[in-house]
């Protein structure tokens, strides 16, 4: 049997997405359910992934059926493609089944040459519009098909803009542009040595090509990416007949937005441009007017679109994204998606919807995409600032952001990947700028509204951006821009708000964000829900407190190596490390206890009647030691003459010492139990804080669930050892208060034999706490610091490996090893308590292989707590 390749527009559903893509999809709905769409059809999603089989060439027997299907629009349409008397245009467009805007081509006006334009101009009476069309076409097509960059045609409309003094493009004559299309014409046979096809066949075969083509640019590869769509689902391709919103001034295009994108408000959100076509809104080239001014103008259409846009809300019980077209005073849609979205708008709406009844509660978790949350905890402009603002765009993307000014997306990654914090600066974004967005702290465009590219992009990754700012003169030969007599270069520091469009010169103090009553609703909501506890990793009080009103259920991890960083600490550490003898390391110690003491009262007091997971010492040694080379400079400056006050015996038995304990591989050295092993005192130092501390709290009323754990087992007589050392300080310190404090004492498995003895090992554990990242480290045999400065980029890109299995717990290897050990400990102790503390327990699709296996929790930094929450109430109803 033949497999359907084509469908026309009333053949399909809004359930063939992956068919049809988004875009076909909703076309078909909306044709079926009576909207004025402009008649089309979709080449599907499995002619594309036939293409890249066939090494980029359309599939056999493909554009005949095209031609059959182009047939049957022209009955309905009452035109013909490529008549000279009575043309059919069409537009051709990707539709890929997740959205990704602006990240693959379009090509309008398809289906115009040097005998249909005479056709077009006759019919329309307006020979100034069938040439603008023409002059669009071979713009697009040079740039989409032959690969001519965008800005070699803008010079040359600059150039016949400023000879005859046209303030817009909209002034530019027909004369004009047919003077235009020729040198259009020339600058493509120059650039790609071929000239521009007067056969529309030849045209439409070649823009399907370049549509294809464009599923694998370098923009949609990094969207791809940072969005985790799968390179394997490809795009579809939409043939559709053409609407003219550049007919004059009764006709027009917009973008409409069913609820504002940036807050959630229940308001219609969107902008419009007159005598324009769909491309001069989301590109930024004109800056257009809000959708409310559009009942001055089109007060019926806009009835018309406010009640079209409640139905179509209904139909897809989602926030709409809607591009219109109005041609002589008549409405069409040209499509609607679920609109992008910021991530507090994505919980207003999700909320609403559910208090509306439109969806569930379960529905209402399901629709946040938690790695977008972390936008509602980026931050803000705290009240305090003065500010020097210098100029306001359009509040495009909230949130605040100070950086460094850079003018170019290059720049911009490459000062980032240095540590630097930027601002990109341009007149517009394109999709080619894309890595420079993703790059920077935010954005500000001196064109371009609240829907162009640069506002969408930057919504949807959270990132602030200030939009349309006019008063920006940006020249990007000088790597200036000039507001008024201010001149900014690029380097200088500004602050941007995304809230309210201000363009702020210098760095500004930023405030903490704080939890809307939507989000705590929701979070609420989540905890009704899901299986998986969710605790916090903190080091110090601060730290636990804000976990705490996050909604932290408990601390999954501390880190005792964080308490010794401080100025005051890290010199007594360093030397008790180096200490040479017992009682010389006991004196340093005894320094350091009544600091750890406090340190454990501080988290007892904050988790008041929660578990407190405190890992014991695990330092890398380098990470304490004075650093060697800046001993030996500093001896090179005492034999020099240079340094007088220094006592060369003293620095040279300092050397000594730091050569002694220096390891070649300190991540698999003298860390963790076996620090504890060999020096006892350490660990029994630490376990006398740690119990010092309970008693304290328990005197205090605070109830305390101490749970003390391991690190770096990977036999089980280092746990036998360890564990028998707590149980005698824990007796010696808390004498007959014993038995008022239940404390667990577990291991962390981060190495593979541990993982793979973890029925031995259970025999001693309370409690398996998994670190990931060693794990990750060690099953791998990579190196982390290593790894991901120097391939790690590449594998990913090249589909070695699918994710950063840092980022993303692999599941093959380190969730195997996991599992074993949940099972086999779980054989021997089937109440033991098992969990994620490493980065993993942070990460959605981690989470999701946590509630798979049955872990009890997840452990993650405090900020990303509230994620978490809501990713495991996803991954309970996903695997319930």
């Amino acid at each position: 049997m033949k497999v359907k390749r084509i469908f026309h527009f009333h053949e399909g559903n809004a359930n063939m997405k992956y068919l049809l893509g988004g875009k076909g999809a909703n076309l078909a709905e909306m044709t079926n359910i009576g909207l004025p769409t402009p008649p089309g059809f979709t080449i599907t999603t499995d002619v594309c992934r036939e293409y890249y089989k066939c090494n980029g060439r359309l599939p056999e027997g493909l554009f005949d059926e095209v031609s059959s299907a182009l047939k049957e629009l022209e009955q309905v349409k009452q035109q013909t493609f490529g008549d000279p008397e009575n043309p059919l245009l069409v537009s051709v467009r990707s539709g890929s089944v997740a959205s990704m805007p602006g990240m693959m081509d379009t090509i309008l006006n398809l289906g115009l040459n040097d005998q249909t334009v005479k056709g077009l101009a006759k019919n329309a009476q307006d020979a100034r519009f069938a040439y603008d069309c023409y002059r669009r076409l071979i713009q697009m097509f040079g740039n989409v098909v032959f690969g001519v960059e965008s800005h070699s045609f803008e010079i040359k409309i600059h150039e016949i803009k400023m000879k005859n003094k046209y303030q817009h493009d909209s002034d530019i004559s027909a004369e004009d542009l047919q003077f235009l299309i020729d040198e259009f014409k020339q600058l493509i046979k120059y650039h790609s040595n071929r000239e521009f096809p007067q056969d529309v066949n030849v045209q439409l075969s070649l823009a399907i090509e370049a549509v294809f083509e464009s599923w694998n640019n370098q923009r949609a590869k990094v969207y791809r990416k940072a969005y985790g769509i799968p390179s394997e689902q490809g795009t579809a391709v939409n043939i559709q007949s053409m609407v003219f919103g550049n007919l004059g001034e009764e006709s027009g295009t917009g973008v409409l937005f069913t609820r504002d994108p940036s807050t959630g408000e229940a308001n219609l959100f969107g902008e419009f441009l007159t005598n324009a076509q769909g491309e001069d809104v989301v590109a930024g080239v004109r800056t257009p007017i809000a959708i409310e001014f559009l009942k001055d103008q089109f007060s019926e259409i806009y009835n018309q679109l406010y009640e079209i846009a409640s139905l179509l809300e209904k139909q897809y019980k989602d926030m709409q994204d809607i591009e219109f077209t109005i041609e002589n005073n008549k409405l069409y849609i040209l499509q609607t998606r679920n609109g992008k979205r910021t991530a507090q708008a994505s919980v207003k709406i999700a909320v609403d919807l559910s208090k509306d009844g439109l969806i569930t509660k379960k529905d209402a978790l399901q629709r946040i995409e938690v790695n977008q949350l972390e936008q509602l905890f980026h931050r803000s402009i705290d009240d305090q600032n003065k500010l020097d603002v210098i100029a306001k765009g359009l509040p495009a993307s909230s949130g605040a952001a100070s950086g460094k000014v850079v003018f170019d997306p290059d720049t911009a990654q490459q000062l980032a990947n240095d540590g630097e914090k930027v601002i990109l600066v341009r007149i517009e974004t394109t999709p080619e700028d894309i890595h420079g967005v993703f790059a920077a702290e935010g954005v500000l465009t001196s064109r371009g509204g609240m829907t162009s590219h640069a506002a969408v992009v930057a919504r949807g990754m959270g990132k602030p951006c200030v939009c349309g700012c006019n008063e920006l003169e940006i020249d990007l030969k000088a790597k200036t821009f000039m507001v008024g007599d201010i001149t900014v270069n690029e380097g200088d520091w500004i602050s941007i708000d995304g809230s309210s469009g201000q363009v702020i010169q210098g760095e500004i103090k930023l405030k903490d964000p704080e939890i809307s009553e939507e989000l705590s609703t929701l979070l609420n909501w989540a905890d009704e829900i899901r299986e998986l506890k969710v605790y916090a990793n903190a080091d110090n009080g601060i730290d636990a407190k804000k976990a705490r009103e996050f909604g932290a259920e408990g601390i999954g991890l501390c880190r005792t190596e964080h308490m010794f960083m401080s100025p005051s600490r890290l010199p007594i550490v360093q030397n008790m490390i180096m200490a040479q003898t017992f009682e010389e390391r006991r004196v340093h110690l005894d320094r350091l206890l009544p600091w750890q003491q406090s340190d454990f009262e501080d988290l007892f007091h904050e988790m008041n009647g929660l578990p407190v997971t405190i890992r014991l010492l695990d330092p890398p040694l380098h990470e304490f030691l004075p650093k060697l080379e800046e001993l030996l400079l500093q001896k090179q400056r005492v034999d020099l003459g240079v340094d007088t006050e220094t006592n060369i015996k003293e620095l040279d038995s300092l050397i000594n010492k730091v050569r002694n304990l220096h390891e070649m591989n300190p991540m698999l050295g003298q860390r963790g139990c076996r620090l504890g092993i060999l020096f006892p005192e350490i660990y029994d130092m630490q376990i006398e804080a740690i119990f010092r501390a309970i008693l304290s709290s328990l005197k205090k009323g605070i109830e305390v669930m101490p749970q003390l754990m391991i690190p770096l087992i990977s036999d089980v007589n280092e746990l036998k050892r360890l564990r028998e050392l707590v149980n005698q300080v824990a007796k010696e310190i808390l004498g007959e208060e014993i038995k008022y404090c239940h404390y667990e004492v577990g291991t962390m498995i981060e190495v593979p034999r541990a993982a793979l003895t973890a029925d031995e090992i259970a025999q001693y554990a309370d409690f398996f706490s998994f670190g990931t990242n060693d794990l990750t480290q060690m099953t791998f045999g990579y190196s982390r610091d290593d790894a991901e400065g120097k391939f790690l980029d590449r594998y990913t890109e090249e589909h070695i490996l699918e994710n950063n299995p840092f980022e993303v717990l692999d599941q093959k290897g380190v969730g195997k090893l996991i599992q074993w050990s949940v099972e086999n400990g779980k054989s021997v102790k089937p109440n033991l308590k098992t969990g994620v503390c490493g980065e993993h327990g942070g990460n959605k699709e981690s989470i999701f292989y946590c509630q798979q296996i049955g872990l009890d929790y997840v452990s993650c930094s405090p900020y990303r707590i509230p994620l978490a929450r809501i990713a495991a109430a996803q991954s309970a109803i996903e695997f319930k």
